[in-house]
């Protein structure tokens, strides 16, 4: 798909964002996303974005799906999330094995997953796959989706981690567990994913050290460059640019907000015309722009490699992650500052500004937004160390 198609789904986010502002105390009230969001994000072509062409999908820059997400989070922050996180599945579906891409699109390209990776569950080794038992948390949009992506270690004859794999398994051999009642991200519905002994057979299972390498089996039959670039960058940004979003959402909120306050503790002067309040607008502008100059830079110089069809240098993969942590970072001091300079008046439910500020400091927590060890990497590896992570 071409240019013309993109953009054709970032004009039609465009045309929802209206919606989903006017959805977004609803779907938080719910603690799920509404049917009919899910339908019209699914119908505007967002969750294709990342898909292979010979299933329907675009193939799209992964600029432009960060930006379709940054859009939406801007509107409402849980949509935003679950837009990023089920859309990137479809991308990392097409590194598996060709059977288990046809198993979930061949009957319909429209399928959705969610996912949870932390290996909370177990996974033991039999013959023709593996069984997978357990819970697994934090699973967004899950009631939307027809089959999930769970991560596990699995063992040697020993009982010794001798792999981390993603397993892809079908509604069926799951069930929900509603366990998802938070101060942010409400309306994700990121329940916990119950599984009780089943069957995966081995080509329904990834591992993290073929998306490490960029060396998985899905490219055989996927050999585009947007199936070339780490799983560790782009699965990252999924993560921070929806906070990016909400972060743009709660400056847009406020600066609308502002040029009609009154300061009235200051003898009614008005809030805009405040030198201080002008100051932290501008510094929190400052911060989201280089937070999404940085990731666009970035992805476009992988894009580029992969293109060329070229090895990504190592010091680029660092860097990448080195400054999506920071974005995050970046983000969520812009709607710190934002929410200090909003008054009393902010803390009212229903206003949009401390749902973004909550929201996006939920999304902080998520473990790769973990700064200190990615800044470490980065480090480690400007000073000529060896730097080993599977979310490189």
């Amino acid at each position: 798909m071409g240019q013309d198609s993109e953009q054709a789904v970032i004009a039609g986010v465009g045309e929802l964002l209206p919606t989903l502002r006017d959805r977004a105390q609803e779907t938080e009230d719910r603690r799920l996303l509404p049917a009919e969001t899910v339908k019209s994000l699914a119908e505007v072509g967002v969750f294709r974005l990342l898909q292979p062409t010979r299933f329907g999908g675009y193939e799209a820059a992964p600029q432009t799906f960060l930006r379709a997400v940054r859009m939406i989070a801007g509107a409402c922050g849980s949509t935003g999330w679950v837009a990023s996180v089920v859309g990137v599945h479809n991308w990392q579906l097409a590194l598996f094995p060709d059977r288990a891409q046809q198993d979930v699109w061949a009957d319909d390209p429209g399928t959705r997953m969610s996912s949870s990776y932390a290996p909370t569950g177990q996974a033991r080794v039999v013959d023709g796959g593996y069984r997978l038992d357990g819970r697994w948390s934090f699973s967004s949009g899950c009631d939307h989706a027809s089959w999930v992506l769970l991560g596990a270690i699995v063992p040697d004859d020993d009982g010794k981690p001798a792999d981390f794999r993603t397993f892809l398994l079908p509604a069926s051999d799951y069930a929900i567990e509603d366990v998802w009642h938070t101060v942010g991200l409400r309306g994700t519905g990121s329940n916990d994913i119950v599984v009780d002994d089943a069957f995966v057979p081995a080509y329904r299972s990834l591992s993290f050290t073929d998306t490490a390498k960029c060396r998985c089996p899905g490219q055989e039959v996927n050999p585009g460059p947007l199936y070339r670039i780490p799983y560790g960058s782009l699965f990252s940004y999924a993560i921070t640019t929806p906070i990016i979003g909400m972060a743009t959402g709660a400056y847009e909120a406020h600066v609308s907000y502002l040029q009609t306050r009154v300061r009235a503790a200051y003898g009614g002067v008005k809030a805009a015309q405040d030198p201080f309040a002008q100051v932290r607008v501008a510094e929190a502008a400052a911060d989201l722009d280089a937070a999404w100059l940085a990731l666009e830079n970035n992805m476009r110089e992988l894009m580029e490699y992969a293109t060329a069809g070229e090895k990504i240098p190592m010091p680029l993969r660092l860097r990448v992650r080195r400054d999506q942590v920071r974005g995050t970072a970046q983000a969520i001091n812009a709607v710190d500052r934002l929410f200090e300079n909003s008054g009393g008046r902010a803390l009212a439910t229903g206003t949009p500004i401390q749902r973004f500020w909550r929201d996006a400091h939920a999304g902080r927590v998520h473990a790769i937004n973990d700064v200190e060890r990615a800044l470490a990497m980065f480090g480690s590896g400007e000073f000529g160390l060896p730097v080993t992570d599977a979310m490189l």
